[in-house]
């Protein structure tokens, strides 16, 4: 089987399910990882080892990892925010984990409570661990194009965040819209200029649609270079710290897109409005993907 040209990671069991409302059972985490691999999805955000008192969406995901257990070919990632955490994930037999960093100060100080250059502090040991163990470690910088809290963030900050979380070992680092407020012309100048500091390949696309901006701020992407998009199913999420913003961009809409443009995400789409539509159903609401909603009503 060849390479998809667009890799997508699917983030609709964590990044998603963790800002709804209603906190689902383990058997339907599952269920759903369960069903996006089966439409053909790879990478997938499975859980977070985070406080249940924090974020009670996530409690339960070593549970949930053991469940899925190793599948070849497939890469279930946990987020993980200190040593703690790494180390409830590797038991849990993860292969993947992911850290996280705010390219906004005040961000970072509302949502884990410390600094930016603390985060990063407590992520050497992290990695320094995972590394050893064979484990990747994949980094997320969040607020990339704007703070709900302050506003524009310089270029440059983000840059510097994602130099060193490069340099510490992160194979990968995700520039996450967290408000959804970014523009194509602004998405393209920060890849362009985090591109000038790691390598392009290094570089994920995390946008949300919180302005209705996502699609297109994916499009600037993938002409600056990026070939790697995270995406949550049906939409699901949104950001407790940022107020009104909506979920990542649809999984849905990402694979029209880009097949739609001869660009293989090796994603069946119709079994990806089958999985969206179980978790629609799991938690008592409308999906928010466009893509799904206009394909139900052609074939209904």
């Amino acid at each position: 089987m060849s390479m998809p040209a667009v890799r997508l990671v699917e983030v609709g069991a964590r990044d998603g399910l963790q800002n709804e409302a209603l906190t689902l059972p383990v058997e339907v985490r599952v269920a759903l990882i369960e069903r996006l691999v089966a439409a053909g999805l790879r990478n997938l955000e499975a859980g977070a080892f985070v406080s249940p008192r924090w974020v009670p969406q996530m409690a339960g995901s070593g549970e949930v990892l053991r469940r899925l257990g190793q599948r070849p070919g497939v890469t279930y990632t946990a987020l993980v925010p200190n040593l703690q955490g790494l180390d409830a994930a590797l038991q849990a037999g993860c292969r993947e984990v992911a850290v996280f960093a705010a390219a906004s100060e005040a961000f970072s100080q509302k949502n884990i409570n410390c600094s930016i250059a603390e985060s990063l502090q407590r992520f050497q040991p992290v990695l320094g661990k995972a590394l050893a163990q064979g484990v990747a470690v994949r980094g997320y910088v969040s607020c990339v194009l704007g703070c709900p809290f302050t506003g524009e963030v310089p270029v440059a900050d983000v840059v510097r965040v994602v130099g060193e979380l490069h340099a510490m070992g992160c194979y990968e680092i995700s520039l996450g819209d967290t408000i959804g407020r970014g523009t194509p012309g602004k998405a393209r100048a920060l890849i362009q200029a985090c591109a000038s500091e790691v390598p392009i390949t290094a570089l994920a696309g995390h946008f949300h649609d919180t302005y209705g901006m996502a699609v297109a701020n994916v499009q600037a992407a993938l002409e600056a270079g990026v070939r790697v998009f995270d995406s949550s199913v049906s939409g699901l999420g949104g950001c407790p710290y940022s107020p009104g913003a909506t979920g990542n961009v649809a999984t849905e809409e990402l694979v029209y897109l880009l097949e739609g443009q001869g660009l293989a995400t090796g994603v069946d789409l119709p079994a990806l409005l089958e999985a969206g539509a179980f978790i629609d159903a799991a938690l008592g609401k409308p999906s928010a993907s466009r893509v799904a909603n206009a394909m139900h009503k052609r074939t209904h």
